[in-house]
């Protein structure tokens, strides 16, 4: 009689086969999270070389509300305080979107491919994918915690246990949070795509509440897990009782997934999606196309056009912000161009919402991926419609998105300005070519490649990361031009547009699609 397995039996070895599959994602996001961190003392020593310096832009940075409700309260001028002022929240951010990533893909994302049933017919228990997922997520987070001290120590900045510890504690509360959505959700796009949203609602709770109120001290602020980062104090008056906020939210989160996980089937969920007939507006490939991203597109947009306006209404102070530090004039102008000021810094958030939206440029065509491997396109291609027509409606609404985005991003921005919509707008759109560059290169992957075209999302990050790090940084130009952004126009404040990058980007796209569709059309659908 063959006996029944525990519930965590096989847990070992689903351990060891996540890490396996996640040993490149796993560290290329644990060192760019650490490098975002570890890099600020050294950018922030060039930039306020002295006490009485730092002692200033600390009480500047805390007089400012619009500053506040992006980075917070700074509790502590030394380096090791303005560190975490500057990248406690967003390292914390970027914490918690590796941790649901991990724990999604290998609990959800395992049942929606129909692995997760192949391996538990063996003796794998209830809840040991559930638990290996976690632990991964764990471990990930121990490695980040660890590397931030290292390296903080290594420039001389000692004393990093409280932002690692809140960092890895955030990191795993969103893991834990991640665990009941896949529990409640029937796929994985829409458990990662509640958890983002979690996320989301916390940033825009720190956010209120900083700008309200000084000192983190707003009820909204402490209603967010991202004001509890803050509120740890890092290199301050420590307040390590808020470690105690994290760890208990992990431990009510957690153990809700395990009871949720015990409670239902494999492959079943708690909100089963609602199945819906393909006629009427439904009947093409763009129409379907559509309602399976119009959603997703509904809220990066609205999110796009609410912090174009923030962004908007911050850019009047740049100048108050930066006041006589040449420094940091310096690091503006280098993203944003060599215009004025407010112009340089409207240049610079134009080209931030770029290097975002191209994250969702990579997130839309992949879809096509998700499609395949859940076994929904084999059956649509079986009938009447054909593979280009397939993916084409996808990458239409796609690429359409995208602009629609940057529209709306730069609306916001003249809106919050003051009413320069036309060239807010224009600076925004300037941003397209790089975009349609990102996403293409990810179509391309998907036809040629598909078992490798999450490498897509490495793309994406490395001009996110090359756009916004590099000039604090100081790299080279060489380096710097690696990004595609770096080739566009810094709007507003130009004297003149150079059209030829930007029709060589929009050709390269063209031309990468194109090659991503032949690709796509020979090869056979993913099972």
């Amino acid at each position: 009689m063959k006996r029944r397995p525990t519930g965590l039996a096989g847990t070992g070895a689903l351990l060891r086969l996540a890490l396996r599959r996640d040993r490149v994602m796993m560290p290329v996001w644990i060192l760019v999270t650490t490098l975002l961190v570890v890099s600020m003392p050294g950018a922030l020593g060039s930039v306020y070389a002295t006490a009485a310096e730092r002692d200033l832009a600390a009480a500047s940075m805390n007089a400012n509300s619009s500053v506040r409700a992006l980075y917070g309260p700074v509790f502590s001028d030394s380096l090791g305080g303005l560190t975490a002022w500057r990248a406690g929240v967003f390292g914390a951010v970027l914490a918690a979107v590796m941790s649901l990533i991990i724990v999604v893909r290998h609990t959800r994302e395992e049942e929606e491919t129909g692995r997760q049933e192949l391996l538990s017919a063996a003796m794998v228990g209830r809840r040991a994918p559930l638990t290996a997922a976690l632990l991964a997520a764990l471990v990930a987070n121990t490695c980040l915690g660890l590397l931030v001290v290292g390296g903080l120590a290594g420039q001389g900045v000692p004393g990093a246990a409280a932002l690692a510890l809140a960092l890895a504690g955030t990191g795993m509360l969103f893991a834990g949070a991640a665990a009941v959505a896949a529990q409640l959700t029937e796929s994985a796009r829409t458990a990662k795509g509640l958890t983002a949203a979690l996320l989301g609602a916390a940033f825009v709770l720190k956010a209120a509440g900083d700008a309200g109120t000084a000192g983190g001290r707003s009820a909204l602020t402490w209603a967010s897990p991202l004001g509890w980062v803050e509120n740890v104090r890092a290199f301050a008056d420590e307040r390590w009782w808020v470690l105690l906020l994290l760890a208990a939210g992990v431990t009510a989160q957690v153990g809700a997934g395990y009871l949720l996980a015990g409670r239902r089937d494999l492959g079943m969920s708690f909100l089963p999606s609602r199945p819906g007939p393909a006629e009427g507006r439904l009947a093409t490939a763009g129409a379907l196309a559509w309602r399976l991203q119009r959603g997703t597109l509904a809220g990066w947009s609205a999110g796009f056009l609410t912090a174009g306006a923030v962004f908007g209404g911050t850019a009047d102070g740049a100048a108050d912000l930066v006041g006589g530090n040449d420094r940091t004039r310096e690091i503006i102008e280098r993203m944003g161009g060599q215009g004025g000021l407010t112009d340089a810094f409207l240049a610079t958030m134009a080209g931030l919402f770029g290097m975002v939206a191209a994250l969702y440029a990579v997130s839309a065509v992949l879809r096509l991926s998700a499609e395949e491997s859940g076994q929904r396109a084999e059956p649509l291609l079986a009938n009447a419609v054909g593979r280009l027509r397939w993916a084409g409606g996808h990458l239409a609404v796609a690429y359409g998105g995208w602009a629609l985005m940057l529209l709306l991003a730069g609306l916001g921005l003249g809106i919050g300005h003051g009413g320069e919509v036309g060239t807010t707008v224009a600076a925004t759109l300037a941003q397209l070519p790089a975009v349609w560059v990102i996403g293409a290169l990810a179509a391309l992957l998907h036809g040629a490649v598909p078992a490798y075209a999450a490498a897509a999302w490495a793309v994406a990050g490395s001009a996110l990361a090359l756009g916004w790090l590099g000039p604090a940084l100081n790299l080279p130009q060489a380096a710097l031009d690696l990004s595609p952004f770096a080739h566009l126009p810094r709007l507003p404040g130009a004297e003149s547009v150079s059209w030829p990058p930007l029709l060589a980007l929009t050709v390269l796209a063209a031309a990468l699609t194109a090659a991503g569709l032949a690709a796509l059309r020979r090869r056979d659908i993913t099972a």
